[in-house]
């Protein structure tokens, strides 16, 4: 009987963290459209239209529009030949300097659509199957939205956003210190802090070597990286480490054999970084 109920439990846990995932990833869509611009570029404003574009957090989706009414020959009250490229001016996003990348025409929805709920959801249940009810499946739970966004806006536009990154080695630290003051966790906070200054260290100095192939978005990113990781161990650290190298070079291999680029072609390491991260947490969680 007992062994039935955990069973169930465990059920309800995976399913619970997989809701919590989709409500959660289901208010990114705007934060990845916001933080969507290239490197020294300020961040959205506006919709692809020119309409502004209120708060961080919820669907990618724009009220006027919306409205029937509203089209191509609208009275846009703000005058023509904008660029419209990185969502800060106000011309319609069908005209020049559009941006391609949320899909051509005046348009109610833009950014990455329903993608990252979905994706969240299922990196939720994921790592409360491997966690189980652990305290720090806790921490886990808060910080994946945030590793998704992360990686959705590092594949569109190639950058990790301060305001994004470094609060989120933060917010590890933290949140792993809390969850090492209560019974039953599986980790040293120790080492966590030291995963997050080695790994950190680790890439400052490939940052160093090669700032071509490494950005500093992603050192900073390492910091939170190497705090979630460590917190189960040096094998962790380094089986997290080692699976991002592996995922970012299939990845630039597979385009390369896809002739979608060359060898040199610049590729944005962050969602290899996260992904690796989140693999060796998933294995480090189910043999702690």
């Amino acid at each position: 009987m007992s062994d039935y109920l955990s069973d169930h439990l465990d059920v309800a846990l995976i399913v619970a963290a997989a809701l919590w995932g989709a409500a959660a990833g289901a208010v990114l869509p705007r934060a990845a459209y916001r933080f969507s611009v290239p490197p020294g570029e300020e961040w959205r404003t506006a919709c692809p239209a020119g309409h502004p574009v209120g708060g961080w957090l919820g669907r990618a989706r724009c009220g006027p529009c919306a409205d029937p009414s509203y089209g191509p020959g609208a009275d846009l009250s703000h005058g023509p030949g904008v660029d419209l490229s990185h969502g800060t001016g106000t011309g319609p996003s069908h005209g020049p300097g559009a941006d391609p990348s949320y899909g051509p025409g005046v348009g109610p929805s833009y950014g990455p659509g329903a993608a990252p709920a979905a994706v969240t959801a299922l990196v939720c249940a994921a790592l409360a199957a491997a966690t189980g009810t652990r305290p720090e499946l806790g921490v886990w739970l808060l910080l994946a939205p945030v590793g998704v966004l992360l990686a959705v806006v590092d594949f569109r536009v190639q950058r990790l956003p301060d305001p994004l990154t470094l609060p989120f080695a933060g917010a590890a630290l933290t949140l792993l210190g809390l969850a090492a003051l209560t019974p039953e966790h599986a980790g040293e906070w120790t080492t966590a802090l030291l995963g997050a200054l080695a790994l950190g260290a680790a890439y400052f100095v490939l940052f160093l070597v090669n700032p071509a192939g490494m950005g500093f978005g992603d050192v900073k990113l390492a910091l939170g990286a190497g705090a979630v990781l460590g917190w189960y161990g040096w094998p962790t650290v380094m089986l997290g480490t080692l699976a991002g190298f592996v995922f970012g070079a299939l990845y630039g291999g597979a385009l390369v054999v896809a002739r979608k680029a060359g060898r040199k072609t610049a590729i944005p390491f962050g969602p290899f970084l996260i992904s690796g991260a989140f693999a060796g947490l998933l294995i480090g969680a189910y043999t702690a």
